[in-house]
């Protein structure tokens, strides 16, 4: 039996150090580095028992059956349901809503006659039970557990032979006997989430381990544990607006980027099957500074309101604040419409705000905030019946962006009658949605800064 040897584990990376120092060399954080103890590797890799079975490419494959959740959703974010034997890690900020949304899933699946198990670490089954009674799902068929122990949860489900899908909330509280260091730490939630995933793939139940994040809004814990899960979720949203957002960043069996939309109500999470309808529900028209932006999150098309405000400056350096928008990407476009444009906004704060709590991540909604920049500037309100799309460089021109016929129908279907969009789109979109969307061609963002400019 080799010998252990001590080592010196950080807790935010999850990087090995043979001796204690302040900085992690791998992360660069202060202070991470915890005594732990690793097992001496031998030497020599021993003879293997039997040779591995190589094959081609070719062959027939099928894809994987899926089992819907009973949650609309959260179907559409990995994909079209549950796979057997996959990992999911859900993440979300303190209090957004992962534990309810796990609750009411698992509660919707039992319900539907498959077994489900609710492992909670964090609650008591009482604590439960009363979140169960005000969402009213008192009435359902799902079987709880309070454990933080891997080694008694291990047990249960290794007994268990038609489970459908098991929830640990959370991962975080999981406690390894065997592993010598406090739950929550990187080698407790490594070793915990590793001995959870392999009982999932060998009984064949689909795992979902609820995750914490950190200050900075990523997963806590060490990253190896993404990469052996199926599936990564994040729960994003403001606790001061009633929208939260399921955002899938990593999923082996589906697209990527897909989002799921739901409100917040007293009666927990429902479903918003139109998220555009209600992200523009209290939209005032004729208001400067605005302007509608036909979004695409994953294969979803979703009109969101863009806010700008600009105020005087008194001296001193410009302020630039941005909600739900990249702040670089802001600094560019101002001065791309200050530099091509002619546009003076150099001594003025500018706000820019995405209405609704959702953030946008993709360049195709440069030209809806210079609309709502423009407007801001000239005090010219925009035409309420208009959505924006396109990508700005640095030249000014206006570029192409991706599957522009989804976002013109999603506008038509809400009643715009106009889209103002990159021109050589326009050409090869007139074909695909009705005559009665008026496509106004942009090739350079000084076109469109002329549409708010008063003619003298």
């Amino acid at each position: 039996m080799a010998k252990a040897a001590a080592s010196y584990v950080c807790q935010a990376c999850g990087a090995v150090a043979p001796k204690w120092a302040g900085k992690c060399e791998s992360c660069l954080e202060w202070n991470t580095l915890l005594e732990g103890v690793a097992e001496a590797r031998p030497g020599l890799v021993r003879k293997p028992r039997s040779r591995l079975a190589l094959v081609g490419l070719d062959g027939g494959v099928e894809p994987p059956a899926r089992l819907l959740s009973g949650i609309g959703e959260l179907d559409r974010v990995l994909g079209g349901g549950l796979v057997a034997s996959s990992a999911i890690l859900v993440g979300g900020d303190p209090g957004i809503g992962k534990s309810t949304l796990m609750l009411q899933a698992a509660a919707a699946l039992s319900t539907a006659g498959r077994r489900v198990l609710y492992i909670s670490g964090e609650e008591s089954i009482e604590q439960i039970r009363l979140r169960a009674r005000r969402l009213g799902l008192e009435r359902s068929t799902l079987e709880l557990a309070a454990s933080i122990n891997v080694r008694d949860i291990s047990g249960a489900l290794e007994a268990e032979r038609d489970l459908a899908m098991v929830v640990i909330d959370s991962i975080q509280t999981m406690w390894l006997d065997t592993v010598e260091s406090a739950p929550g730490t990187v080698t407790q939630v490594r070793a915990a989430g590793f001995e959870l995933i392999r009982l999932a793939k060998q009984r064949g139940f689909s795992l979902i381990l609820v995750g914490h994040v950190t200050k900075e809004g990523t997963l806590a814990g060490p990253r190896v544990l993404e990469h052996m899960v199926d599936a990564v979720l994040h729960f994003e949203g403001d606790r001061g607006h009633q929208f939260r957002i399921l955002r899938g960043v990593k999923n082996r069996f589906g697209a990527t980027d897909e989002i799921g939309v739901f409100e917040m109500t007293d009666r927990g999470l429902a479903e918003v099957a139109n998220p555009s309808a209600l992200f523009l529900a209290e939209r005032r028209g004729n208001v400067a500074g605005s302007a509608v932006f036909a979004g695409l999150e994953g294969t979803r098309p979703v009109l969101l309101e863009v806010q700008a405000l600009l105020a005087p400056n008194a001296g001193g350096s410009p302020r630039r604040s941005v909600v739900g928008w990249d702040g670089g990407r802001l600094s560019m476009l101002l001065a791309v419409l200050e530099t091509r444009c002619g546009m003076k906004l150099s001594g003025s704060d500018v706000f820019l705000n995405v209405a609704g709590g959702l953030r946008i991540t993709e360049p195709a909604a440069d030209l809806a905030v210079a609309a709502a920049l423009a407007s801001a500037a000239t005090n010219a309100p925009t035409n309420a019946t208009t959505v924006y799309f396109g990508e700005v460089g640095l030249s000014g021109e206006v570029r192409q962006v991706a599957q522009s016929d989804a976002r013109l129908k999603e506008a038509q279907k809400l009643g715009f009658e106009r889209a103002v969009l990159p021109k050589r789109v326009a050409r090869g979109s007139r074909t695909a949605v009705a005559e009665s969307l008026m496509l106004a061609e942009i090739g350079h963002l000084s076109d469109l800064v002329e549409q708010f400019t008063p003619e003298t």
